[in-house]
């Protein structure tokens, strides 16, 4: 059976709404426009789906104006100069280009990384490095992570896989028990990553963003506030890839 699409309006925001073969309704705003996707399960009644998107008006409008105000980052073209960031940590570009080169990405000192490539390599090449680079250098980074915090959260991880991802730093699935988190994060400091993480692990525990599942990150991160709202501002200040 396909999807049932169509657009509702309420309290003034447009949402795209998609019947489909789902257990919980879900509600995305989207950049760079703020567009508003409605995912719920077919026998959701129409008064129910605008009840849930009249009771999160106010964190629809909250997005909105966040991605309004945010600058649009200039596409990167991974050029000798440009300034990107490891693990919160701000650094200066450096290709090398060579016959000889094994494709990879080196942190040559404390203010530089080095790209080296082949010669000719066209941007989705050097792309397709410092991506996979990043994504070896947080998969490192995880295993001890999870360690640490299974013992004091008391749950356990089967899983805990990276990708790219548009509008979310992680998402947990319960049943798998299976933790996803953004590429990204190898980009952000290093308290930003591991509150994702934490958070993404109290869903193991409470599958709601509700007061219970805030009880737990205070038990268990107490400045969990403050290390979001450095990863909500890591979207203005340059740390996410432009492409």
């Amino acid at each position: 059976m396909g999807h049932e699409r169509y657009r509702i309006e309420v309290g003034g925001v447009s949402v795209d709404v998609m019947r489909k073969d789902v257990r919980h309704a879900r509600l995305s705003v989207y950049p760079p426009d703020g567009h508003v996707k409605a995912s719920v399960p077919r026998h959701f009644e129409e008064a129910a789906v605008r009840e849930m998107i009249l009771s999160r008006l106010d964190w629809i409008r909250r997005k909105q104006v966040f991605f309004a105000r945010r600058p649009l980052r200039s596409k990167q073209r991974l050029v000798t100069g440009e300034t990107h960031y490891y693990l919160g940590r701000r650094y200066r570009l450096r290709v090398l280009e060579g016959d000889n080169n094994r494709a990879g990405v080196v942190l040559a000192d404390e203010d530089t990384m080095e790209l080296r490539v082949r010669p000719q390599t066209d941007l989705p090449g050097r792309q397709a490095v410092l991506v996979e680079w990043y994504r070896r250098q947080l998969k490192s980074l995880l295993p001890g992570m999870v360690a640490q915090w299974q013992p004091v959260i008391g749950v356990e991880v089967a899983e805990c896989r990276v990708r790219r991802m548009k509008t979310r730093w992680g998402s947990c699935n319960i049943g798998a028990r299976r933790i996803w988190l953004n590429l990204d994060l190898a980009r952000v400091p290093t308290g930003c990553l591991e509150y994702v993480l934490v958070h993404e692990m109290v869903h193991l525990l409470e599958r709601y963003h509700n007061a219970n599942f805030h009880r737990l990150m205070d038990s268990f991160l107490p400045e969990w506030r403050t290390r979001k709202e450095e990863l909500d501002g890591a979207s203005n200040a340059g740390y996410l890839m432009g492409y």
